[in-house]
């Protein structure tokens, strides 16, 4: 797990939460970073500008917005770059706050540099990986840096972002997803049918699903790979974000649920392939996994996640 771990942490509450952030460079290859103000969970301290998800927001819209409202600076997404995850625990509140966090490749589009005291950051500053190595930063900052990954210091000052100060309303729902395009040697294509009783029911789609609580997205995309198909995969790449924001989805209560739902494609490989076989472990949500040459694809009744991944239409 990148970032913080906590021996004191059993019997805390587990939350979780989505940020998006941006990697802007200029044109001496230098990095900006943002010092969290005193208003930010962690005062001082360096990181990557960006900030958390609003509900029904998606990623790439987020990072833009928390450019211009941090920095000053309007940006454009120029391609995911990563997507990580770390668990931070708040002693004093009794919450283990998971943060999905995707990255984003930003470039300027205009704008005034300026910092945001009374908000994110305090501070804002052009550096050179050797420069930024000197300050204090976020663990997921140092490691898209390249930089050795140092532990904040158990004695920092924190609270817990504004919008995790509270338990999150009972008729909405956050939820990040990792999938995967998922070839063999032959090129074939690996994917899932829903089974019955679950949204999209009787449609194909991409291995994969909600990861948990302290898990990296690709750690969980690859074992669902296992639990619903039973193949031992590699992640080559990471594709694209998908945003999915449905207000009256079915919640598992019978009611409605102002759903949302973020998820990260990436392109696994699978070098010796065998027959795709469910377990029991994948829940009951997957009625039966099989490998497809790519022209039956097209053919095939598809979630819309697996329509964007194979490059084909939604049916």
């Amino acid at each position: 797990m990148r970032g913080e771990r906590d021996d004191e942490g059993c019997g805390v509450e587990e939350r979780r939460r989505i940020g998006a952030y941006g990697i802007l460079r200029d044109d001496r290859g230098r990095v900006l970073l943002a010092r969290g103000s005193a208003a930010c969970p962690y005062p001082g301290v360096w990181q990557l500008p960006g900030g958390g998800l609003a509900h029904a927001e998606h990623p790439a819209a987020a990072v833009v917005r928390e450019f211009a409202e941090e920095t000053g600076l309007t940006v454009e997404v120029d391609g995911i770059r990563a997507a990580v995850a770390d668990v931070a625990v708040f002693r004093e509140a009794g919450v283990a706050l998971h943060t999905d966090r995707l990255v984003f490749d930003v470039v300027t589009r205009g704008g005034a540099l300026r910092p945001e005291p009374a908000g994110g950051s305090d501070g804002l500053g052009w550096f050179t990986p050797d420069e930024a190595g000197l300050l204090p930063l976020m663990p997921f900052t140092a490691e898209l840096l390249g930089l050795p990954v140092t532990p904040l210091s158990a004695d920092l000052p924190r609270a817990l972002p504004p919008a995790q100060a509270g338990p999150p309303p009972t008729d909405s729902r956050q939820r990040f997803a990792a999938y995967g395009l998922v070839t063999d040697p032959a090129d074939r294509v690996l994917l899932t049918m829903i089974a019955d009783g679950y949204p999209g029911a009787g449609k194909w789609h991409l291995p994969g699903g909600g990861t948990d609580h302290g898990e990296q997205p690709a750690a969980g995309l690859l074992r669902e790979l296992v639990e619903e198909a039973g193949q031992l995969g590699r992640v080559v790449e990471l594709l694209a974000v998908d945003n999915l924001h449905n207000p009256a989805a079915l919640g598992p209560e019978g009611r409605p649920l102002d759903w949302h739902g973020v998820r990260v494609i990436y392109r696994v490989r699978v070098d010796a392939p065998t027959e795709a076989v469910v377990t029991e472990l994948a829940g009951g949500s997957t009625a039966r996994a099989a490998w497809f040459a790519p022209e039956q694809v097209g053919a095939l009744p598809m979630t819309d996640v697996a329509a964007l991944a194979t490059g084909r239409r939604s049916r």
